[in-house]
């Protein structure tokens, strides 16, 4: 391989940013509309929402994960490799709190009168932004780091 091929990979990368991107809108789509179907939910449907994210998510990782090997290995930039190593805990992360944020905010509207529901509504979303900004500066640091690559 050839130091050519970066550039190649880091699109790619972009492109399946931009997928993920889009199946946490569908998610999120989903669980709106899955919080309308209260207070006897249509879980069957949302179920299968979030099993084919969860097999598209997959499937993201795993490239990801093949990019940086080949960004370590065959084309001996371990400094890339390192970010997209990055770019996937993170990723991670945005999914766990994804999740947990969308029981809170079922908890929250099955029992309005506590407010603690509404609290942790709240710390979800204020993680899930300082999470969401963790990976657009280790996007930023890639794009920094691979400029002298295109």
């Amino acid at each position: 391989m050839t130091g050519a091929e970066v550039p190649t990979l880091l699109r790619r990368l972009q492109t399946l940013q931009a997928e993920r991107a889009e199946r946490y809108r569908q998610l999120e789509e989903g669980h709106r509309a899955y919080l309308s179907s209260g207070p006897h939910y249509d879980f069957p449907r949302y179920r299968q929402l979030v099993h084919e994210v969860t097999v598209a998510f997959g499937g993201i990782s795993r490239e990801v994960l093949s990019i940086a090997g080949c960004l370590r290995d065959q084309l001996a930039r371990p400094d890339l490799a390192q970010h997209l190593d990055r770019l996937q805990d993170r990723e991670r992360e945005k999914l766990q709190l994804t999740a947990q944020l969308q029981l809170a905010r079922q908890l929250a509207q099955d029992h309005p009168q506590d407010e603690s529901h509404q609290q942790e509504v709240q710390d979800l979303k204020h993680k899930l932004i300082k999470t969401t900004e963790a990976i657009s500066e280790v996007l930023q640091d890639l794009k920094y780091d691979s400029e002298e690559v295109e």
